[in-house]
């Protein structure tokens, strides 16, 4: 008696050369901000790397990736939390809002939103300040402007302004936050 093979669901014949569109990357969910932290890490992998390479493999390490791997991790930071912002990925208290009513919790996440926007404004003009005054310093092993960290971080300082704001707006015209949501949802931990 021969044994029959289990049946599946037919799927049909597979077609050769075609494209399987559920399998391709949807790439539009990133911002600028994704793309620029992710080469800012990438970069620093490399010259960590390449310290650990030099300084245990080599035994002759390079002066200039410790302080370099230092200001790609600030840069990293600084613009990965541009990312974080519109992302509403930032760490946040939700206990009191389990306990607060609809009408207060959004009153208390609308004033929230706009303390952040204004603390990220406020941080950005400051960047921008410790920028210009950092043009005259010069970094420790190459002699570089130290405005350059600065500026990077200054612009992540911007676009973290901007994504809170945008995320400020979203949560005003649709009436709730994920934080008004906590009470029916539950905690998101």
């Amino acid at each position: 008696m021969k044994d029959a093979a289990p049946q599946g669901p037919n799927l049909g014949e597979p077609l050769i050369g075609s494209v399987d569109l559920a399998n391709q990357a949807d790439l539009s969910e990133y911002g600028i901000e994704d793309w620029i932290a992710f080469a800012f890490f990438w970069g620093l992998a490399i010259v960590v790397f390449l310290q650990f390479f030099t300084r245990y493999v080599l035994n002759d390490s390079l002066a200039w990736t410790e302080e370099i791997a230092r200001y790609l991790l600030i840069c990293t930071t600084f613009v990965g939390g541009a990312m974080a912002s519109r992302r509403h990925s930032h760490i946040v208290v939700e206990f009191f809002y389990l306990y607060l009513g609809r009408s207060i919790a959004l009153a208390l996440s609308t004033f929230v939103d706009a303390v952040v926007v204004l603390f990220y404004a406020y941080a950005t003009y400051l960047g921008w300040l410790v920028t210009q005054i950092m043009t005259t310093q010069r970094m420790v092993v190459i002699d570089w402007p130290m405005s350059y960290v600065f500026g990077a971080a200054t612009i992540g300082l911007a676009a973290l302004t901007v994504r809170s704001a945008q995320v400020a707006w979203r949560h005003w015209r649709d009436g709730e936050s994920p934080l008004t949501r906590v009470r029916t949802e539950g905690r998101h931990q």
